[in-house]
């Protein structure tokens, strides 16, 4: 293949290989030449453009097939337009030769093809440039047209369209030629044949305006017949044709129009012709009456379903703006269809009718208007409606006029309303909340009209009113009630008029049946008043036999849709339906047997249709309440079931008694009956065999067939429900219960029903056999596929052989459908049976067959048999049969002569390929090069061959799979094959094909994406997004989102290459935008390709715009997802362009316009220039409408634009800081102006939000405040840079009340105000507005919402479902939480920080610098006033919540009448809304206890008064109470214990096992409650006392450590263990100390105390301090796992220390002063047992990260640590006479240890000797008895010092210096002395060395201050006697220190200092020690001289500074504090 890629086509190539791949050789490379053409150098082509055309002219006779012709023309006419035009003519003459050759052979006629489509090829490229030669070349055409066959027939009409295209205006002398030549082929017998004319003529009337004018009626004749038994590619093609000219003759092209004097059509006009089509089909006004007769008066369907399309186009063409202003008139005219008599002759037909005229409706007004203009007619409709009620009404009234015109009129009128009221259900359901106006304005009367038509005399009429009512009240939650409640009473009130009772059931069934799909539900108590409705509508109906029907109809009616309100309603009113049920049939089979002989045909028709409401309401309970079907349950529904099934024999001999008309009545029992068997499990019926009954008319569905469709869930992709008549609906539901009943019967009546089926077959005749055959089909194919999904057989031999027989017969029927199903069934029977000698014998009966038989049907339906055979045993059980089945189906593929067998073959190896999977691997390249091979050559019109060809490549793709990435010759060549393969598909004109070839290229791009070309697909998936086909769409998005979810850059690149190129349109086809003729030029925006709207918001922006012209749901998501990949993956790196794309969704007002088209035709060709100029200057409304975008963004995509709003947040939080952070995006900015960051976009962001918050649609504002709490809380912290102290989003504020105060008025959802009372915390808790006054507003809104909660049940709450109520509630409580949580954050912080001292104010008046810091009680003045009566609502929510939790067994406990917040019958609802809220109101709660110290009590008396009735028996339940008993106040501390039990218990219950989707904040809020409830002493000693409590928290606690990661949680962990640690140490202390106290005189020792007793043993499970060294231990581990020595022997532990996070350094630090506190709570003899582990881990801790830093900080773990060491080797309790050994050899191992761990390592990290220093001072001097005298350990003490003061850091001199001075002055003279000795001596040298080496920088003089602060007290410390050797020591040092006066001047700021240091210090010594310093001075006079120099200069410069500083005194702070002191 790689060959084939050159300019020039390679002959030596060519001519070495096959005969066979030469084709596919030469497609490739006109592949090649057509990319490589237009990108290549002109000169390069113009050099080898005549060796190229010779070439490509020669192609042209070598028989080229359709795909290869059609690139060779394309090609030719590219190079002549580039290259050099000499000698086009001379090719032109060469093709009409050819053309005129007389040769008729087959041989001969791809040549002729290939020349024809050359010539169509030159003139669409070059138009006018071949001007002269065209009258010719017509001519020439059109004479061979009439000789031509079929294939030569299209190829000539598609040449003439591309000519006419090409020539445009310039060929009209030949355009009355064209028209009469192609006319007469519109009724071709070919169907390719057809669609050319029509495509042609398409083409013609751009120009020909008589097609328009005189010959208007005449076309529309022609297409109207053309129409008559067509297919569906014919029907689109016409149906655009005719639309497109009746739209053209309305509205004419301007420049034609500019040309000649022209009479337009008016509307009329061209309504009444479409009207004609519709109506008389193509019989047309001439034809005689007695033609009419014979046709048999009714319209073919597809006439009537191709004008139906047709009246699309004519109003897509015109625009949505035309459709608005003239919807009035075209809407009485689609309605006035319905209302013919012609249109409804029979029922079937009338229903069909109305299927077409709804759907027109729904395509235009559902897609071409925007939401302004669609409630617009939506009004319209409303009026229609009202007209036609009036004139029935009228009727109805006067009874006495001429009956039979009146009750035609209202036969007619029904489907008038059912299609209006259809639409207007539609319209309003889509509009969703946007059509509140429609509902408010009285004006419009809306729900009055509608009501209207639940009395009219039609049932028809009267379900599609209810049908749209539940439409109305699905799009508008707030009406569902007021509907059902005004149903209810005006059937009270009308219930003796039969239509009444009829109409209002309907309306309150459908309206029941819509709750579903309404979140906030309905009042529970509306399920009581529906159930006394209809219980008194049954009891009613015997007492008046005019309404005893209808009365009994609605009563079952209304409680089948009872049931779809679930088992939350159902389960309280089941045994009264139990009851119902039982009662309407006989209990006995001798009552059965009696009432046959009673009764007469009326009381016959009630009781049957009582009977199959009533099973009709069972099949509803137990579809909608499965939860409720127990054993006991089923068994009672069993009766009447029983009882129904032995009735139904009965029923023959009834029917037959009273008439044949009981049968519809019967039939609907049966139906009801099936229906709710096949819903039941097979087992609770013993078999009943039923007979299938035969077919009836099988017509569309429609409403009126089965009632209780309307109250059902509608099946996805269906907008209003058609149940199918009854006789269809019967033997469906026969079918599927055959089914289900099949696999549970025995052989032997497997065997008689088989034999039945066979029979049945053989006694029908003529059509009636068929549909028994298909009846008995799909009966046994449901039946095998039961017997499958039970993993059952089908039985023995005889069974098998009866079913075989009944199959292998149907394979050879004439029926296509048949064959199928025998396919099927053979399948299937194969998979059953299972056995490898049966599918042998099935497989080689098949093979005979097809070897032998010669006729199409036989082949075709055996060569099925063998896909299915494979496709349902699989790969391995029928691999032996592979290659024969293979071999067998690719020779029965080459068929050319039948098309239909290569269809049917290549389905089936399409079905072998997909299921053999891997085992095909050998077949492919045969496989693959038939496939190749018949691409290249089956002509186009065979489409379903090319669509199993399609399919067959889609299947080898998937079976090469990811093979396909090698890079090996074989893999190369089969994909380059699947590369051709696709590409051919892809230009297939067949939409089914072009699907194909996609779904083809997204399999390989999955599996290879390297090798697909997105430069090229992606621009023609572009095309596509625009194609008129529905699959092609869906086809289009689905190969988008894949290629978006990897490369999505890439993807958004190509298609923005579209736009650029869309300039050359003449060349592409393709225009700039969708709805416009192309801007300039003549072509229509309905020619050949629909032009792609890409402008320069790309891609992206047409997604968003096809998400407001797409219904459906697929294509929808797709579109979502496509777009969130590209959202993901660009958003962050083009911010600008996505937030514009989603505020201008989001802004869209109704009448917004874009700028027109890009690319106004600049590139055209000159001659054209003129002609564009006419077009531009006279544009009327027909051009104006469409250059603007077709509607203004929907709410649904409004909805989806504020979602990717918080998408964007949220991917710039993960993206880069500079997003959140005004100062630095500013700066980044100013460096590279492309920069961009959101948090540039604020007001952006603010105002989007704003925008969906405040908007009419529900889902929008709930979309909007998600986004504005997503803003508060990523924003609330970014500082605003000009204003310091202020933060970005304060300048918002009035924006955000605004957004808010809506969702708090009266009429809001619940749902809203739950969500804005969640952004009300968000900003109040965000800190962003300080002033409180400001706060107000918002706060305003929470204290208005918190009088709503304390006034308890209230009138506005019953619109919804109580949990509703109970949602906006609890919302409000746990907003409040929030903000009081903040609170008291804010006022803790304010509490601990320091006071700051104000500074005057008049310098700062006009300084932004001031804060204004809130005051320290600032948030909680407003939370305190609230806080008596939330504190009481917070606890009674809690204690819901905690009733709520407990687990299903307990449900008994629960309180009958509900809780403070939830009543009994919501509570699975409500459930939900406690999970959300109850963890910041436990936190809340925590907070308000510990601040009142548990000290507030409330009497019950206080909390009764302040809530209304309702909830006074629900507190007094609370409190454990019987309503009634006089209430007893419990004391305060047995209130506390109640309140810890309930919170600790709530946190346990739920700590215990957190959902892994619980979000992280429930657990965080969870532990600070715990943490703070544990702040407070009442809650320690309670928690103490039980010390199980404690120990079973520690357990929980670790548990959450074991499944919850974040060091977030991990650290609150440690916070409360160490509050519960702390509360035991507290009450063990306070133990012991009443101990001393009383037991002095008993001896007994408080020290016992403590766990571990006398023994010192610890018990898992009972004991605290083993409970929390477990936890202590897991956490220490996870950090640092070389603790554990398990961990780190284990293989996979990984020896490298990694350097501690700040986060676990923390974690650390808080485990190690935990640990350090547990001996405390041990006895002497327990802490001797958890010592030794506790030191090790200590030491361990301390030795793992006492890591030098740079800047010397301490880090948190080991400062823990050494506080722990000093905290433990002090324990008071240890030292008793039992443990002093064992604590002595404790001590001093520990102390070992840590001089082990301080001998410096080179590979270690360098050690921090001051930490070590610090510890072993620390057992030197608390610790001194233990260790003196034991010499080893005093050595290694005096080398770690030795090394320290010898350090070269002055740090760690300073240190050791210090720490030395603690040891020298210890009281225990024993342990100092030694240190002084050896220690002291290197000090005098170390000190004395100074003066020659002054220090450099503040460490080092530190370092010396130290030193001489430590020979200062060893002065003090020496004895009289030695004092004057001592200070020998010390002064010569100091005063060596001291500078001359020229020194100083010239010293460094350090070395003065040392100066003024060493005087100071002399001059306090002085005084000190008189005696001795005079005697030392006196021993050296010049050290005298220096001191006293130096005093006199430090005087004199003393008086010079007085004024400017402050004397240093001795204490003055050298300037780097020392951190942490021990001591």
């Amino acid at each position: 293949m790689e060959l084939a890629h050159s300019l020039l086509l390679n002959e030596e190539a060519l001519a070495q290989i096959t005969e066979a791949k030469r084709p596919v050789f030469i497609f490739e490379w006109l592949r090649f030449l057509d990319k490589v053409l237009v990108a290549a150098n002109k000169t390069d082509v113009k050099e080898k453009q005549k060796k190229l055309v010779e070439q490509l002219t020669g192609l042209i006779s070598s028989s080229p097939g359709p795909p290869t012709r059609k690139l060779l023309a394309k090609n030719l006419a590219a190079l002549y337009s580039i290259g050099d035009t000499f000698t086009v003519f001379q090719t032109l003459d060469k093709c009409n030769d050819i053309i005129k050759s007389k040769d008729d052979t087959a041989a001969y006629l791809p040549t002729k093809l290939a020349a024809v489509a050359c010539v169509g090829a030159f003139y669409e490229k070059m138009g006018r440039m071949l001007g002269s030669s065209f009258p010719e070349t017509v001519n020439n055409l059109l004479k061979s047209l009439k000789s031509a066959e079929s294939q030569g027939r299209s190829e000539i009409l598609m040449s003439l369209q591309k000519v006419l295209n090409g020539l445009g205006g310039a060929a009209a002398s030949c355009h009355r030629d064209i028209y009469k030549n192609a006319r007469s082929l519109l009724t071709d017998r070919s169907m390719a044949v057809r669609c050319a004319v029509a495509k042609c003529l398409l083409e013609l009337q751009n120009e020909a305006v008589f097609m328009w004018t005189a010959e208007l009626e005449n076309v529309a004749t022609l297409c109207f017949k053309a129409l008559e038994n067509s297919n569906y590619g014919v029907r689109v093609a016409v149906s655009k044709l005719l639309g497109t000219v009746m739209a053209t003759a309305l509205i004419p092209k301007q420049a034609t129009v500019m040309r000649q004097n022209v009479k337009r059509a008016t509307l009329e006009e061209v309504l009444e012709l479409m009207a004609t089509g519709f109506l008389r089909g193509g019989s047309g006004f001439l034809k005689s009456g007695g033609e009419m007769l014979k046709v048999g008066g009714s319209v073919n369907r597809e006439v009537r379903v191709g004008v139906t399309q047709a009246y699309v186009v004519f109003v897509t063409t015109l625009g949505g703006q035309w459709l608005e202003r003239n919807f009035a008139t075209f809407l009485s005219h689609v309605l006035d269809l319905v209302s013919h008599p012609r249109a409804t002759q029979t029922h079937v037909e009338a229903v069909y009718s109305r299927r077409c005229v709804s759907f027109i409706l729904r395509a235009t007004v559902g897609s071409l208007l925007g939401e302004k203009a669609q409630i617009a007619a939506a009004k319209d409709i409303c009026q229609a409606i009202g007209k036609q009620m009036k004139a029935v009404e009228a009727v109805v009234n006067d009874a006495n006029s001429e009956n039979k015109a009146g009750a035609a009129d209202i036969a007619a009128s029904q489907h008038v309303m059912v299609c209006a009221l259809q639409e207007l259900g539609s319209l309003v359901q889509s509009l969703n909340a946007t059509a509140s106006p429609l509902i408010q304005e009285p004006s419009i009367g809306l729900l009055e009209t509608v009501t209207s038509v639940l009395l009219h005399p039609s049932m028809a009429a009267r379900l599609a009113a209810a049908w749209c009512l539940r439409c109305v009240a699905v799009a508008l939650p707030f009406q569902l009630t007021p509907f059902l409640d005004r149903c209810a009473e005006r059937l009270n009130n009308l219930k003796t008029s039969p239509e009444a009772v009829s109409g209002y059931s309907f309306a309150m069934a459908a309206l029941l049946g819509g709750v579903h799909q309404c979140p906030l539900g309905i009042p529970h108590a509306k399920g009581k008043m529906v159930v006394s409705i209809a219980e008194d509508l049954l009891r009613t109906a015997a007492q008046n036999s005019r309404l005893s029907l209808q009365r009994t109809q609605a009563g079952w009616l209304l409680l089948g849709a009872l049931m779809t309100l679930g088992p939350s309603v159902v389960r309280y009113h089941l045994p009264k339906m139990l009851l119902l049920w039982r009662n309407v049939f006989p209990r006995s089979l001798k009552e059965l047997e009696a009432e046959k002989a009673r009764g007469d045909s009326f009381t016959w028709q009630v009781t049957l249709e009582g009977r199959a409401g009533a099973l009709c309401a069972m099949r509803s309970f137990v579809a909608h309440c499965p939860e409720l079907l127990t054993e006991d349950v089923i068994r009672k529904l069993m009766t009447p079931i029983e009882c129904a099934m032995t009735m139904m024999s009965h029923i023959p001999s009834v029917i037959k008694a009273h008439g044949a008309h009981l049968k519809a009545s019967a039939a609907m029992v049966r139906l009801r009956l099936y229906d709710i068997l096949a819903l039941l499990p097979p087992k609770t019926y013993e078999d009943n065999e039923k007979v299938l009954q035969p077919n009836s008319a099988s017509g569309s569905g429609a409403l009126e067939h089965d009632p209780s469709s309307i109250y059902l869930r509608i099946p996805a992709g269906e907008a209003v429900p058609g149940p199918l008549p009854l006789g269809v609906s019967v033997i469906d539901a026969s079918v599927a219960l055959f089914g289900v009943v099949f696999p549970h019967v025995s052989y032997k009546h497997r065997l008689q029903m088989l034999d039945h089926f066979a029979e049945c077959v053989k006694q029908a005749k003529g059509v009636r056999q068929q549909a028994v055959q298909l009846n008995i089909f799909t009966a046994v194919l449901s039946a095998l596929k039961g017997l499958a999904e039970n993993k059952s057989t089908l039985g023995p031999e005889e069974v098998r052989k009866s079913a075989l027989t009944l199959v292998m017969g149907a394979l050879d029927n004439p029926n296509p459908i048949l064959r199928c199903a025998a396919g099927e069934a053979l399948g299937r029977m194969a998979q059953v049976v299972g056995e490898a000698t049966f599918i042998a014998r099935m497989a080689q009966y098949s093979f005979d067959k097809l070897k032998s038989a010669r006729d199409v049907v036989s082949r075709t339906g055996h060569s099925l048999a063998l896909g299915c055979l494979h496709r349902y045993v699989g790969g391995i059980g029928s691999g032996q049969h592979l290659k024969t089945s293979v071999s067998i189906l690719l020779a029965l593929a080459q068929d050319g002569t039948s098309p239909e067998v290569q269809t049917w073959s290549l389905h089936s190896l399409a079905l072998i390929v997909d299921s053999s999977g891997p085992m095909y691997r050998g077949y492919v390249e045969p496989t693959l090069s038939l496939v190749l091979t018949l691409l290249l050559t089956v002509p186009p019109s065979h489409t379903e061959v090319h669509q199993c060809l399609g399919r067959c490549l889609g299947a080898i793709i998937t079976t090469v799979g990811p093979e396909l990435q090698g890079n090996g010759a074989t893999i190369s060549t089969i994909r380059s094959s699947c590369l051709v393969g696709c590409a051919i598909t892809q230009d297939h004109s067949d939409s089914l094909v072009q699907a194909a070839a996609i779904s083809c290229l997204q399999q390989l791009h999955m599996f290879a994406p390297r090798h697909v070309n997105l430069s090229s697909l992606v621009p023609s998936l572009c095309v596509h997004l625009c194609s008129s086909h529905l699959l092609l769409r869906r086809a289009a998005v689905a190969c988008l989102r894949q290629l978006a979810q990897r490369e999505a850059a890439e993807v958004c690149e190509y298609a923005m290459s579209l736009a650029k190129n869309a300039g050359d349109k003449e060349n592409s086809g393709i225009n700039t935008n969708p709805f416009a003729p192309g801007a300039g030029s003549r072509r229509d925006g309905h020619s050949r390709h629909q032009g792609v709207n890409i402008t320069e918001t790309g891609l992206e922006g047409v997604l968003f715009g096809m998400l407001d012209r797409e219904t459906d749901r697929k294509l929808c998501s797709d579109i979502h997802d496509t777009l969130g990949h590209m959202l993901s993956s660009l958003a962050v790196e083009n911010l600008s362009h996505w937030l514009m794309l989603c505020k201008d969704v989001l802004a869209a007002s109704s009448d917004m316009s874009t700028a027109a088209p890009l690319g106004g035709g600049k590139d055209e060709e000159s001659e054209k220039k003129d002609e564009m100029d006419d077009d531009t200057m006279f544009t009327t409304l027909g051009e104006e409408d469409k250059t603007k975008p077709s509607v203004a963004p929907r709410w649904a995509t409004r909805v989806f634009a504020a979602d990717c709003l918080c998408r964007v947040i949220m991917l710039c939080e993960n993206a880069n800081k500079a997003h959140f952070d005004l100062a630095l995006a500013r700066s980044a900015r100013l460096k590279n102006p492309k920069n961009d960051f959101l948090v540039l976009h604020l007001s952006d962001l603010i105002r989007m939000a704003f925008m969906a918050a405040t908007d009419h649609s529900n889902q929008l504002r709930m979309a909007g405040l998600q986004a504005l709490e997503d803003i508060i809380k990523k924003f609330a912290s970014v500082p605003e840079p000009e204003f310091p102290g202020h933060v970005i989003l304060e300048q918002y504020q009035a924006n955000v009340g605004a957004a808010l105060r809506p969702a708090f008025s009266q009429d809001t959802p619940s749902d809203i105000t739950a969500k804005a009372c969640q952004v009300c915390s968000a900003w109040i808790g965000s800190g962003v507005v300080s002033d409180l006054n400001d706060l107000r507003r918002v706060h305003n809104l929470l204290v208005s919402s918190l009088d709503k909660v304390q006034a308890g049940k209230g009138s506005s709450s019953q619109l919804y479902r109580e949990s509703a109520t109970t949602m906006e509630k609890l919302a409000v409580l746990k907003a409040w939480a929030e903000v009081y949580i903040v609170a008291m954050k804010i006022k803790k912080e304010a509490e601990t920080k320091p006071k700051c001292v104000l500074k005057s104010t008049e310098e700062d008046e006009d300084d932004f610098g001031t804060v204004d810091e809130l005051p320290p009680d600032s948030l909680i003045t407003l939370v305190q006033p609230e806080l008596p009566a939330l504190s009481r609502l917070w606890l009674a929510a809690l204690k819901d919540y905690a009733l709520l939790t407990l687990p299903a067994e307990f449900a008994t406990q629960l309180p009958p009448d509900g809780g403070a917040f939830y009543t009994p019958e919501t509570i699975d609802t409500a459930r939900l809304h406690y999970r959300n809220s109850w963890a910041p109101i436990l936190h809340a709660v925590a907070l308000w206890l510990n601040s009142t110290g548990f000290n507030a009590s409330e009497s019950v008396e206080e909390t009764a008064a302040a809530m209304p009735n309702s909830q006074k028996r629900a507190t007094s339940i609370m409190l454990n109470q019987t309503p009634g008993t006089p209430p007893t106040t419990k004391s305060l501390p047995e209130l506390n214990k109640d309140r810890m039990h309930l919170i600790l218990g709530v946190s346990i219950q739920f700590l215990c096992s957190p959902r892994p989707e619980e979000p992280v904040e429930h657990v965080t809020s969870c532990l600070q409650a715990l943490h703070t409830l544990l702040d407070s002493p009442c809650a320690r000693i309670h928690i103490a006392e039980d010390q199980l409590l404690g120990v079973e928290l520690l357990s929980v606690l670790h548990r959450l450590l074991l499944t919850w990661d974040p060091p977030s949680v991990q650290l609150l962990v440690t916070g409360v263990v160490q509050q519960i640690v702390r509360a035991a140490q507290d009450y063990l202390q306070e133990k012991r100390n009443t101990l001393n106290e009383d037991d002095i005189e008993e001896k007994e020792n408080p020290l016992v105390l403590g766990e571990g007793g006398e023994s010192g043993g610890l018990v898992p499970g009972k004991s605290l301090v083993f409970a929390a060294m477990e936890l202590l231990m897991f956490i220490l581990v996870r950090h640092m796992p070389h603790l554990s020595s398990k961990v780190s022997d284990s293989p996979s532990h990984i020896a490298a220390k990694s350097h501690l996070s700040d986060e676990s350094a923390r974690l650390v630090a808080a485990t190690v002063t935990i640990l350090s506190d547990l001996p405390s709570l041990c006895s002497p003899a327990g802490c001797m047992t958890v010592l030794p582990t506790i030191l090790f881990l200590i030491t361990r801790v301390l030795k793992e990260t006492a890591v030098k830093s740079a800047d010397n900080q301490v880090p948190p773990p080991v400062s823990a640590a050494l506080q722990g060491i000093k905290a433990i080797v002090t324990l008071p309790t240890v030292k008793t006479d039992e443990t002093q050994k064992q604590w002595a050899s404790l001590i001093r191992s520990t102390l070992a240890s840590v001089l082990e761990y301080s001998q410096p390592e080179t590979s270690k990290p360098v050690l921090d000797e001051v930490s070590i220093l610090t510890a072993i001072a620390l057992f030197l001097w608390s610790a001194s008895t233990e260790i003196i005298g034991v010499q080893s350990l005093q050595n290694g003490c005096i080398n770690r010092f030795k090394n320290a003061l010898n350090s070269s850091d002055p740090w760690v001199q300073a240190k050791c210096y210090q720490l030395l001075l603690s040891v020298f002055q210890h009281t225990n003279r024993a342990l100092s002395t030694p240190y002084i000795h050896s220690l002291a001596p290197i000090m005098v040298e170390k000190l004395k060395a100074v003066e020659r080496n002054r220090p450099n920088n503040n460490l080092e003089l530190l370092a010396v201050q130290e030193g001489i602060k430590v020979l200062e007290t060893l002065v003090a410390l020496g004895e009289e006697q030695n004092r004057v050797q001592l200070l020998a020591l010390l002064v010569p040092t100091l005063i060596s220190y001291l500078l001359n006066e020229n020194a100083f001047a010239s010293a460094s700021t350090v070395s003065k200092d040392l100066h003024e240091f060493a005087l100071q210090n002399l001059m306090h010594i002085g005084p000190l020690y008189p005696h001795a310093f005079k005697t030392v001075m006196g021993a050296a006079p010049e050290l005298k001289t220096r001191l006293e120099t130096a005093v006199r200069a430090s005087q004199a410069s003393k008086a010079k500074a007085a004024a400017r500083q402050p004397p240093p005194t001795v204490h003055s702070t050298p300037t780097i504090k020392l951190k942490t002191s021990f001591f």
